[in-house]
Protein backbone atom coordinates (compact mmCIF):
# COMPACT_ATOMS: atom_id res chain seq x y z
CA UNK A 1 0.00 0.00 0.00
CA UNK A 2 1.35 3.40 -1.00
CA UNK A 3 0.63 5.48 2.12
CA UNK A 4 1.25 9.17 2.66
CA UNK A 5 3.83 8.59 5.44
CA UNK A 6 5.77 6.23 3.16
CA UNK A 7 5.63 8.69 0.28
CA UNK A 8 6.96 11.46 2.50
CA UNK A 9 9.77 9.29 3.90
CA UNK A 10 11.03 8.14 0.50
CA UNK A 11 10.57 11.47 -1.27
CA UNK A 12 12.25 13.41 1.55
CA UNK A 13 15.27 11.09 1.34
CA UNK A 14 15.44 11.66 -2.43
CA UNK A 15 15.27 15.45 -1.97
CA UNK A 16 18.10 15.38 0.57
CA UNK A 17 20.16 13.20 -1.76
CA UNK A 18 19.66 15.64 -4.64
CA UNK A 19 20.27 18.89 -2.74
CA UNK A 20 22.09 18.14 0.53
CA UNK A 21 23.22 21.76 0.89
CA UNK A 22 20.58 23.40 -1.27
CA UNK A 23 20.38 24.15 -4.99
CA UNK A 24 23.36 26.41 -5.57
CA UNK A 25 22.43 27.01 -9.21
CA UNK A 26 18.97 28.35 -8.46
CA UNK A 27 20.22 30.30 -5.46
CA UNK A 28 22.79 32.10 -7.63
CA UNK A 29 20.75 32.58 -10.82
CA UNK A 30 17.17 33.05 -9.66
CA UNK A 31 16.02 36.07 -7.62
CA UNK A 32 14.60 35.09 -4.23
CA UNK A 33 11.33 36.86 -5.00
CA UNK A 34 10.81 35.25 -8.43
CA UNK A 35 7.76 33.07 -8.92
CA UNK A 36 7.11 30.44 -11.57
CA UNK A 37 4.24 28.50 -13.07
CA UNK A 38 5.12 25.22 -14.75
CA UNK A 39 3.20 22.38 -16.35
CA UNK A 40 3.92 18.68 -16.32
CA UNK A 41 3.59 17.89 -20.03
CA UNK A 42 3.53 14.51 -21.79
CA UNK A 43 6.10 14.11 -24.54
CA UNK A 44 4.52 10.76 -25.49
CA UNK A 45 1.24 8.95 -24.79
CA UNK A 46 0.85 6.66 -21.80
CA UNK A 47 -0.87 5.74 -18.56
CA UNK A 48 -0.37 7.99 -15.55
CA UNK A 49 0.91 6.98 -12.13
CA UNK A 50 2.52 8.95 -9.31
CA UNK A 51 0.41 12.08 -8.99
CA UNK A 52 0.62 12.16 -5.20
CA UNK A 53 4.35 11.44 -5.32
CA UNK A 54 4.95 14.24 -7.82
CA UNK A 55 3.02 16.67 -5.62
CA UNK A 56 4.91 15.55 -2.50
CA UNK A 57 8.28 16.23 -4.14
CA UNK A 58 7.16 19.79 -4.76
CA UNK A 59 5.48 20.57 -1.45
CA UNK A 60 8.12 18.88 0.71
CA UNK A 61 10.69 21.10 -1.01
CA UNK A 62 8.57 24.15 -0.20
CA UNK A 63 5.06 24.20 1.31
CA UNK A 64 4.50 27.45 -0.59
CA UNK A 65 4.33 25.50 -3.87
CA UNK A 66 0.78 24.75 -5.06
CA UNK A 67 0.28 21.62 -7.18
CA UNK A 68 -2.82 20.72 -9.18
CA UNK A 69 -2.85 17.25 -10.74
CA UNK A 70 -5.36 17.20 -13.59
CA UNK A 71 -5.86 13.45 -14.07
CA UNK A 72 -6.01 10.51 -11.64
CA UNK A 73 -3.55 7.65 -11.50
CA UNK A 74 -4.61 5.06 -14.05
CA UNK A 75 -5.85 7.60 -16.59
CA UNK A 76 -4.41 7.66 -20.09
CA UNK A 77 -2.99 10.74 -21.75
CA UNK A 78 -1.82 11.85 -25.18
CA UNK A 79 1.31 13.61 -26.37
CA UNK A 80 1.14 17.27 -25.41
CA UNK A 81 -1.37 16.85 -22.59
CA UNK A 82 -0.81 18.94 -19.47
CA UNK A 83 -0.98 16.45 -16.62
CA UNK A 84 -0.32 18.79 -13.70
CA UNK A 85 0.31 22.45 -12.95
CA UNK A 86 2.77 23.80 -10.39
CA UNK A 87 2.94 27.37 -9.08
CA UNK A 88 5.18 28.90 -6.43
CA UNK A 89 8.61 30.30 -5.62
CA UNK A 90 10.75 29.77 -8.71
CA UNK A 91 13.82 28.61 -6.80
CA UNK A 92 11.83 25.89 -5.06
CA UNK A 93 10.06 24.71 -8.21
CA UNK A 94 13.38 24.36 -10.03
CA UNK A 95 15.00 22.60 -7.07
CA UNK A 96 12.21 20.00 -6.86
CA UNK A 97 11.93 19.45 -10.61
CA UNK A 98 14.28 16.53 -11.15
CA UNK A 99 13.22 14.46 -8.16
CA UNK A 100 9.54 15.00 -8.97
CA UNK A 101 10.12 13.99 -12.60
CA UNK A 102 12.24 10.96 -11.73
CA UNK A 103 9.43 9.48 -9.67
CA UNK A 104 6.53 10.27 -11.99
CA UNK A 105 8.40 9.26 -15.15
CA UNK A 106 9.32 5.84 -13.76
CA UNK A 107 5.93 5.19 -12.21
CA UNK A 108 4.12 6.19 -15.41
CA UNK A 109 6.50 4.01 -17.42
CA UNK A 110 5.55 1.02 -15.26
CA UNK A 111 1.83 1.83 -15.52
CA UNK A 112 2.10 2.17 -19.30
CA UNK A 113 4.00 -1.10 -19.67
CA UNK A 114 1.51 -2.89 -17.43
CA UNK A 115 -1.44 -1.52 -19.39
CA UNK A 116 0.08 -2.92 -22.57
CA UNK A 117 0.36 -6.39 -21.00
CA UNK A 118 -3.20 -6.20 -19.67
CA UNK A 119 -4.50 -5.21 -23.11
CA UNK A 120 -2.75 -8.20 -24.67
CA UNK A 121 -4.61 -10.69 -22.47
CA UNK A 122 -8.05 -9.06 -22.80
CA UNK A 123 -10.80 -11.63 -23.18
CA UNK A 124 -8.90 -14.38 -21.35
CA UNK A 125 -9.18 -15.39 -17.69
CA UNK A 126 -5.54 -14.57 -16.92
CA UNK A 127 -4.53 -11.71 -14.67
CA UNK A 128 -1.20 -9.90 -15.02
CA UNK A 129 0.85 -9.65 -11.82
CA UNK A 130 4.22 -8.23 -10.85
CA UNK A 131 7.08 -9.86 -8.93
CA UNK A 132 9.55 -8.89 -6.20
CA UNK A 133 11.98 -7.70 -8.91
CA UNK A 134 11.55 -4.10 -7.85
CA UNK A 135 13.96 -1.25 -7.08
CA UNK A 136 15.07 -1.56 -3.42
CA UNK A 137 13.20 0.97 -1.31
CA UNK A 138 10.68 1.73 -4.08
CA UNK A 139 8.56 -1.41 -4.07
CA UNK A 140 5.38 0.29 -2.87
CA UNK A 141 5.79 3.01 -5.52
CA UNK A 142 6.37 0.55 -8.34
CA UNK A 143 3.61 -1.82 -7.28
CA UNK A 144 1.18 1.08 -7.04
CA UNK A 145 2.10 1.89 -10.63
CA UNK A 146 1.36 -1.71 -11.68
CA UNK A 147 -2.12 -1.37 -10.21
CA UNK A 148 -2.58 1.96 -11.97
CA UNK A 149 -1.86 0.14 -15.23
CA UNK A 150 -4.58 -2.41 -14.54
CA UNK A 151 -2.32 -5.16 -13.22
CA UNK A 152 -2.24 -6.93 -9.87
CA UNK A 153 0.37 -7.47 -7.18
CA UNK A 154 2.01 -10.74 -6.18
CA UNK A 155 3.04 -11.21 -2.53
CA UNK A 156 4.47 -7.95 -1.28
CA UNK A 157 7.38 -9.46 0.65
CA UNK A 158 8.89 -12.70 1.91
CA UNK A 159 6.71 -12.36 5.00
CA UNK A 160 3.38 -12.52 3.17
CA UNK A 161 3.11 -16.08 1.86
CA UNK A 162 4.98 -19.35 1.53
CA UNK A 163 6.45 -19.64 -1.95
CA UNK A 164 8.66 -22.70 -2.32
CA UNK A 165 11.01 -22.55 -5.29
CA UNK A 166 13.39 -25.18 -6.65
CA UNK A 167 16.22 -24.26 -4.28
CA UNK A 168 13.92 -24.38 -1.25
CA UNK A 169 12.70 -27.84 -2.22
CA UNK A 170 16.21 -29.11 -2.94
CA UNK A 171 17.43 -28.15 0.53
CA UNK A 172 14.20 -29.23 2.24
CA UNK A 173 14.11 -32.73 0.78
CA UNK A 174 17.87 -33.27 1.18
CA UNK A 175 17.83 -32.27 4.85
CA UNK A 176 14.62 -34.06 5.81
CA UNK A 177 15.00 -37.20 3.74
CA UNK A 178 11.33 -36.85 2.81
CA UNK A 179 9.70 -36.84 -0.60
CA UNK A 180 8.45 -33.53 -1.98
CA UNK A 181 4.88 -34.47 -1.11
CA UNK A 182 5.78 -35.47 2.45
CA UNK A 183 7.89 -32.36 2.99
CA UNK A 184 5.15 -30.05 1.73
CA UNK A 185 2.52 -31.79 3.85
CA UNK A 186 4.70 -31.15 6.89
CA UNK A 187 4.93 -27.49 5.86
CA UNK A 188 1.16 -27.32 5.43
CA UNK A 189 0.64 -28.68 8.96
CA UNK A 190 2.61 -25.76 10.39
CA UNK A 191 0.78 -23.04 8.46
CA UNK A 192 -2.06 -20.87 9.61
CA UNK A 193 -5.24 -21.40 7.60
CA UNK A 194 -4.83 -17.84 6.30
CA UNK A 195 -1.34 -18.36 4.86
CA UNK A 196 -1.14 -19.09 1.15
CA UNK A 197 1.14 -21.89 -0.05
CA UNK A 198 2.60 -21.69 -3.55
CA UNK A 199 5.12 -24.07 -5.09
CA UNK A 200 7.21 -23.65 -8.23
CA UNK A 201 7.74 -26.54 -10.64
CA UNK A 202 9.78 -26.64 -13.83
CA UNK A 203 8.72 -30.04 -15.20
CA UNK A 204 5.37 -31.69 -15.87
CA UNK A 205 6.26 -34.75 -13.74
CA UNK A 206 6.64 -32.52 -10.65
CA UNK A 207 3.00 -31.41 -10.73
CA UNK A 208 1.25 -34.46 -9.23
CA UNK A 209 3.56 -34.80 -6.19
CA UNK A 210 3.01 -31.10 -5.44
CA UNK A 211 -0.76 -31.32 -5.91
CA UNK A 212 -0.84 -34.26 -3.52
CA UNK A 213 0.28 -31.91 -0.76
CA UNK A 214 -2.78 -29.70 -1.22
CA UNK A 215 -0.98 -26.52 -2.29
CA UNK A 216 -2.93 -23.39 -3.15
CA UNK A 217 -0.99 -22.29 -6.24
CA UNK A 218 1.38 -24.05 -8.61
CA UNK A 219 3.80 -21.90 -10.58
CA UNK A 220 4.76 -23.38 -13.93
CA UNK A 221 8.17 -21.88 -14.48
CA UNK A 222 9.66 -21.52 -17.97
CA UNK A 223 7.17 -23.95 -19.51
CA UNK A 224 6.57 -23.83 -23.24
CA UNK A 225 3.08 -22.92 -24.41
CA UNK A 226 2.32 -26.59 -25.14
CA UNK A 227 3.62 -27.59 -21.70
CA UNK A 228 1.50 -24.88 -20.06
CA UNK A 229 -1.59 -26.22 -21.80
CA UNK A 230 -0.74 -29.75 -20.63
CA UNK A 231 -0.10 -28.50 -17.10
CA UNK A 232 -3.42 -26.65 -16.91
CA UNK A 233 -5.26 -29.79 -18.05
CA UNK A 234 -3.42 -31.94 -15.50
CA UNK A 235 -4.07 -29.58 -12.59
CA UNK A 236 -7.73 -29.35 -13.67
CA UNK A 237 -8.77 -26.69 -11.18
CA UNK A 238 -7.18 -28.35 -8.14
CA UNK A 239 -4.95 -25.30 -7.61
CA UNK A 240 -4.46 -21.82 -9.00
CA UNK A 241 -2.11 -22.02 -11.99
CA UNK A 242 0.56 -19.34 -12.39
CA UNK A 243 2.82 -19.04 -15.42
CA UNK A 244 6.19 -17.35 -15.06
CA UNK A 245 9.38 -17.02 -17.08
CA UNK A 246 9.88 -15.96 -20.72
CA UNK A 247 6.91 -13.60 -20.42
CA UNK A 248 6.98 -10.64 -22.79
CA UNK A 249 4.51 -8.60 -24.81
CA UNK A 250 5.23 -10.92 -27.72
CA UNK A 251 4.42 -14.09 -25.75
CA UNK A 252 1.88 -13.11 -23.12
CA UNK A 253 -1.23 -13.59 -25.28
CA UNK A 254 -0.30 -17.15 -26.19
CA UNK A 255 0.47 -17.88 -22.53
CA UNK A 256 -2.90 -16.50 -21.45
CA UNK A 257 -4.74 -18.61 -24.01
CA UNK A 258 -3.43 -21.82 -22.38
CA UNK A 259 -5.92 -21.25 -19.55
CA UNK A 260 -3.54 -20.23 -16.75
CA UNK A 261 -5.02 -18.09 -14.01
CA UNK A 262 -2.06 -15.80 -13.32
CA UNK A 263 0.87 -14.56 -15.41
CA UNK A 264 3.71 -13.04 -13.41
CA UNK A 265 6.35 -10.91 -15.08
CA UNK A 266 9.37 -9.13 -13.65
CA UNK A 267 9.48 -7.09 -16.86
CA UNK A 268 6.70 -4.89 -15.50
CA UNK A 269 9.18 -3.32 -13.08
CA UNK A 270 12.79 -4.45 -13.41
CA UNK A 271 13.60 -3.25 -16.92
CA UNK A 272 10.87 -0.77 -17.75
CA UNK A 273 11.64 2.46 -19.62
CA UNK A 274 10.74 5.69 -17.86
CA UNK A 275 8.13 7.68 -19.75
CA UNK A 276 9.10 11.00 -21.30
CA UNK A 277 7.37 13.70 -19.23
CA UNK A 278 8.69 17.22 -18.91
CA UNK A 279 8.18 20.19 -16.63
CA UNK A 280 7.78 23.31 -18.79
CA UNK A 281 7.88 26.75 -17.20
CA UNK A 282 5.11 28.96 -18.53
CA UNK A 283 6.52 32.22 -19.89
CA UNK A 284 3.95 35.01 -19.84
Amino acid sequence: MLTRPLIHTVVQAALVEDAPWGDVTSQLLIPETARATARLVAREPGTFAGGEVFAAAMTLTDPAIAVTVHIPDGATFATGDAIATVEGPARSVLQAERVALNFVQRMSGIATQTAAFVAEVAGTSARIVDTRKTTPGLRAFERHAVRAGGGHNHRYSLSDAVMAKDNHLAVLTAESGLSVTQALLRVREQLSHTTHLEVEVDRIDQIEPVLAAGVDTIMLDNFTVDELREGVALIAGRAIVEASGTVSLATVRAIAETGVDVISSGALTHSVRSLDLGLDVVVE
